[in-house]
């Protein structure tokens, strides 16, 4: 697919795509007139960059990561430990997260309270 069928398709503007590529996230084929070349494949690893993204993890680990995933099946274990470690810290952050709403929750019980004793 083309890189404005793979963009409508996850939802990523064009410019992301390009940025991916640019920031070696991605490698994407080309045919021979030199227009990019989208598979299914590289459509699952575009949303798996976007949710390591929006989890936390530092472009610069992501950069890592794809080095050795495009490196192949040897790197295996070395992919393996950078997600459990970061998974890691998505626990911490989870845990942190539930701590605020719990702050919030407590907040807004206090005024509702203090409203209604009013």
């Amino acid at each position: 697919m083309t890189i404005g069928e793979m963009s409508k398709k996850i939802n990523l503007p064009e410019s992301t795509l390009r940025y991916y590529e640019k920031k070696k996230l991605l490698v994407v084929k080309r045919d021979k007139h030199g227009r990019r070349v989208y598979s299914e494949s590289d459509m699952e690893w575009i949303k798996f960059i976007r949710r390591l993204k929006e989890t936390g993890m530092l472009l610069k680990d992501i950069q890592h990561y794809s080095e050795l995933r495009y490196s192949g099946r040897e790197t295996m274990p070395e992919r393996l430990e950078m997600l459990q470690v970061h998974r890691e810290y998505v626990l911490e952050q989870q845990l942190k997260w539930k701590e605020y709403l719990q702050n919030l929750d407590n907040k807004i019980e206090y005024y509702k309270e203090s409203i209604n004793n009013n």
